[in-house]
This record gives C-alpha cells, structure tokens and sequence, in this order.
C-alpha cells in the first residue's frame, strides 16, 4: 500500500517595520551641530533640526522622540524655558535631553541641569564619544 503525502510548506509572512529612533537637535553653532546630524544618522537616528528653543516642547510632544540634543550656546529662544516644560508634561517627562556646550559655555552647565537636562557635557567629548554619551543619557534610573 502506498501512501501519497503531500506537504504544503506555508513561510510565515512577517512583516518588519524598522523605525530609526527621532532625536531632536536644536543648534546655532554649524561646528558641531552638523556634525552631530551625521554622526547621529550614522548611529540609525532620524534626525530633525528644531530652529528656535521654543519649539523644542511642542515637537517632543508631538514626535516623541528617543532624545532632545541642545547646544546650550544657542541665542533663539529661551532653553531653559523649553526644558522646564519638557519635564513638567507628562508625556515628555521621560525623555533624555543631553546639553552641550563649547569651551567658553561651561558656565552654562548647572543652570541646565537645573532646568532638566539629564546629561550636560562639553561638545569636544560629545563628538568623540557620541555612542558612549548616548548609551548614559539613556539609561533608565
């Protein structure tokens, strides 16, 4: 007796949505602001430039991205401002914001840490150790 067997073999159909994480980046001064764009869009981030400090509340909370980079020498609107609202939404309170600053802003460093920033570090070592500064702004507590 003989037995006819017939397989049918059904592959999975699996659908993969790969969405690079949004890191919002509001600078003024080109060095090194277009360079963190590249470096950030070489780690897999969507970069999106924020053109004045006071739009920083309203686009976290409508992008929600992974994290807010701010160059803390930037003149167009209030920073400070922009991140005590950051952390007083609900929504956004949870989301990393690395200031960074040039040689002659150091002074700058407590006032946003005051403000709400998570993590506030010098450009220089930002650049050249963006994994690794990326990696401690977004632990988790």
């Amino acid at each position: 007796m003989t037995q006819n067997v017939i397989a049918i073999l059904f592959e999975p159909l699996t659908l993969i949505c790969v969405t690079q994480p949004l890191a919002l980046l509001f600078y003024e001064r080109l060095l090194p602001g277009t360079q963190l764009v590249n470096r950030l869009q070489d780690l897999g981030y969507r970069v999106q430039t924020v053109a004045t400090a006071d739009d920083l509340p309203a686009l976290t909370s409508a992008g929600l991205p992974l994290l807010v980079l701010a160059d803390l020498q930037a003149g167009r609107g209030d920073l400070w401002r922009a991140f005590r609202a950051i952390r007083a939404d609900p929504a956004t309170a949870h989301v990393p914001i690395l200031a960074f600053y040039g040689s002659e802003g150091a002074a700058l460093a407590a006032s946003a840490q005051e403000a709400g920033a998570t993590l506030v570090v010098q450009d220089t070592a930002l650049l050249n150790h963006l994994p690794q500064i990326l990696n401690r702004a977004l632990e988790v507590d």
